[in-house]
């Protein structure tokens, strides 16, 4: 575990030039059996690792102005418990990807900022939106589904990764329907018998605001939908479940759409954060008839994504990743501008809701900069203890993630690995091990991409234990850029 000298308390613990080279675009596809792995692979850690994000940061030679506008690239690595381990990639074959490589140009802009190259006269009401399903990637079903917030999910093949078609979830969204990119799975859902459910949202922003709730079985079939309306825009990226209620917090954002209709700014551009005014938070039932919806206000600040939700008694405790403000990309700058020192950290806090008194307490829970909460999956929605997340080397300062992060509930210890000074960090992903008996018996999966060599690797740590060397690195050939979330199943395709 990388300890800090004073010259990295001087910010000197990564390159930014290095940093940067994460974000180089990885054009090509691979299919391959890995043969460089260092340390041991656990015999018992068998399934197939999915990871999403953007694989071009650029189309057709035209720069993206942020990396959330690139088209989608799914990862899949195989553990056979033999050892052996499978890698493959493939772009997600939408719509929008196959027009714009076939005519060799950029045909549509991006919704967190990217213009069409010709300036306002180029991009003035053109409105039409590529689903570039870049964001997660989950198996359910007996289906692959990448996920995008804005669209349909496109199905891919689990084995292949080729592209199959979009898909309505067999109906349940429509054909013009969007779902959100990340999914909750109920361990034991009460309205099943115990047995497990996938839960998500679909949410149309507006004047007021149309949330959406679904919940699927096992098999892919829809259970329960029901749709509810809130005053406001909402800018809401994720949300958290309990075995009762659905917990959504609207940021307290304002939407101009103008300058977007009129070629000047990209859609995301046009969220403002408006700090004067409370987010709130909107608590809906997930047991029939729905119709006790709660909607409580509490001070500003910014989510995009939460670490998990459960209930005592008459409260609901919501684990989140806080901002004080809207992390923002201005039109006229790119993302590899971003200067660490003046954006505001995201920070790990605890919401209190008491449903009997419709009030909200608030409390930082650790002053570490960090991102992409992951969990022990039989403890969504319940009281647990061990909380895992991507984070900065650095205790305080904010930089970018190069750390797993091990946060202790209870005894509110912490425990952090650190790649440092060369290694950049992905999601974590846990995976429980089979015979395990405690919250924190299992592996942590991640992507960790070294600027010194321009390549990456496939990392897993003792969950446990933090303090020891990686269990393995599975050294991949190449680089991937950096991606945004992914997923775990047991079963193996290769």
């Amino acid at each position: 575990m990388t300890s800090l000298t004073s010259k990295e308390n001087q910010q000197q613990y990564y390159s930014r030039e290095q940093w940067l080279r994460g974000y180089q675009s990885q054009p090509n596809e691979y299919d391959y059996w890995v043969d460089d792995i260092e340390g041991e692979i656990p015999r018992q850690l068998q399934g197939t690792l999915f990871r999403n994000g953007p694989g071009l940061l650029e189309v057709q030679g035209t720069p993206l102005k942020h990396p959330f506008d690139g088209d989608g690239m799914v990862c899949a690595i195989s553990f056979l418990g033999d050892g052996r381990v499978h890698f493959r990639n493939r772009f997600v074959r939408s719509e929008g990807y196959m027009k714009e490589q076939e005519a060799q140009k950029m045909l549509y802009r991006g919704v967190f900022g990217t213009q069409k190259p010709g300036g306002w006269f180029s991009n003035v009401f053109d409105l039409k939106i590529k689903n570039i399903s870049n964001t997660n990637v989950i198996y359910w079903g007996d289906k692959l589904l990448s996920l995008w917030e804005a669209a349909q999910p496109y199905q891919l093949d689990p084995k292949t990764l080729e592209t199959i078609k979009l898909d309505d979830l067999n109906g349940a969204i429509g054909p013009k329907g969007s779902i959100s990119a990340h999914p909750w799975i109920d361990p034991y859902c009460q309205l099943d018998n115990g047995e497990p459910c996938l839960v998500n949202f679909s949410i149309k922003p507006g004047l007021s605001s149309k949330i959406t709730v679904y919940e699927f079985n096992p098999e892919g079939k829809l259970l329960r939908s029901h749709s509810h309306v809130i005053p406001g825009f909402s800018f809401i990226h994720d949300f958290a479940i309990t075995p009762n209620y659905c917990i959504f917090l609207q940021n307290s954002v304002k939407f101009n759409p103008l300058p977007y209709i009129l070629g000047l700014k990209g859609a995301g551009n046009c969220v403002e954060f408006q700090p004067d005014q409370p987010s709130k938070l909107v608590i809906i039932p997930r047991i029939p008839p729905y119709d006790q919806i709660k909607i409580i206000k509490t001070k500003t600040g910014f989510v995009f994504h939460h670490s998990n939700a459960f209930e005592v008694g008459e409260k609901i405790y919501l684990d989140s990743i806080c901002y004080k403000s809207l992390p923002e990309i201005k039109p006229d700058e790119s993302y590899l501008e971003v200067n660490f020192k003046q954006v505001d950290p995201s920070q790990l806090w605890r919401f209190t809701i008491d449903l009997d008194k419709d009030t909200i307490e608030s409390e930082k829970l650790s002053d570490r900069p960090c991102e992409f909460p992951t969990i022990h999956p039989a403890k969504v929605g319940r009281n647990y203890r061990y909380l895992y997340l991507a984070a900065s080397h650095h205790p305080i300062n904010n930089s970018p993630v190069q750390a797993i992060y091990k946060f202790d509930q209870k005894t509110r210890q912490e425990q952090v690995y650190s790649f440092a000074p060369f290694g950049y960090v992905g999601e974590p992903i846990f995976v429980p091990k089979p015979n395990g008996n405690e919250e924190d018996d299992g592996w942590l999966l991640l992507m960790v991409y070294y600027g010194n060599i321009h390549r990456s690797d496939v990392v897993i740590l003792d969950a446990k234990d933090l303090s020891q060397s990686p269990l393995a690195k599975v050294h991949l050939k190449h680089h991937i850029p950096y991606g945004l979330h992914g997923s775990w199943t047991s079963q193996t395709f290769h």
